[in-house]
């Protein structure tokens, strides 16, 4: 028999961003949901990073130019939280075909923080339950140099989905969340390996 480690291998780090910060979102729900997903697993921790709650400026800077004030500041409560995660969920409504321009900003502030790492996506919305969102987001995350999940949890009509205390009624939402995440999982432990192995050269 293979012998086993008697150190279990630490738990990955998921960062998972919120991309939603207009008033009255529903991605808190989605957000706690999905979370309590992370939650249960021994090999997940979260961290969620909501921009509505650690918005960045809106205004990038030309290449080489100076930051505007506060910048850094903003930065400094996003930026250490992305580079130090082993893998991210998006949480995304679908916004005329697309997703937030906040989720946008956040993503073009940062570069290495996203490369070699996958990327798992919660869409939510009425009936296309935000997928046109996810197929533009995976453009966008391999230019990136991310890898993008090909599993994902897409809430059709997300609001009929949850209970008045915002519990889930669908196990199939449910089943998507997990096998999402288990190949999140298995791609976040893969890629870190990697790294570390042979550092990412973009």
């Amino acid at each position: 028999m293979p012998a086993t480690s008697p150190h279990p291998a630490p738990a990955l780090r998921v960062a998972v961003l919120v991309g939603s910060t207009r008033e009255g979102r529903f991605a808190p729900v989605v957000t706690r949901w999905i979370k309590s997903h992370l939650d249960q697993r021994e090999d997940m921790s979260a961290d969620v990073v909501d921009l509505a709650e650690t918005p960045l400026p809106t205004v990038l800077p030309a290449f080489g130019g100076p930051l505007a004030p506060g910048t850094e500041e903003a930065l400094a409560r996003v930026s250490p939280r992305l580079a130090a995660a082993d893998a991210f969920v998006f949480v995304t409504p679908e916004y005329n075909h697309s997703f937030p321009a906040t989720l946008k900003n956040a993503i073009d502030w940062h570069n290495e923080q996203w490369h070699a790492k996958p990327v798992g996506f919660v869409s939510y919305g009425g009936i296309s339950g935000g997928l046109r969102a996810v197929e533009q987001l995976r453009l966008v995350m391999a230019e990136l140099n991310a890898t993008t999940i090909r599993n994902t949890v897409s809430l059709h009509n997300a609001w009929a989905l949850f209970d008045e205390e915002h519990a889930m009624r669908d196990p199939q939402s449910d089943a998507a969340a997990k096998a999402m995440l288990d190949q999140l999982a298995w791609w976040a432990r893969t890629l870190s390996e990697a790294r570390t192995a042979r550092p990412y050269a973009a």
